[in-house]
């Protein structure tokens, strides 16, 4: 039984660390608007590659397949 002597408080220390790092975004706003978060990853517009980007991915593509 020694051998708990130490991955329990370990454990429990952990357990108290993400419990007040929840706290502690609750508190700060970090989850209060969920919904528009979602919606903003789908209604973004996408912005096309420059063309030196552009080339070095058709490269790579074709050097693969």
């Amino acid at each position: 039984m020694n051998i708990l002597v130490l991955p329990i408080p370990v454990t429990l220390m952990m357990g108290a660390i993400g419990l007040v790092a929840f706290f502690w975004t609750a508190r700060t706003d970090q989850f209060s608007d969920p919904e528009g978060d979602a919606r903003r990853i789908l209604l973004t517009e996408d912005h096309p590659l420059p063309s030196s980007h552009r080339a070095n991915r058709e490269g790579v593509r074709r050097c693969g397949g």
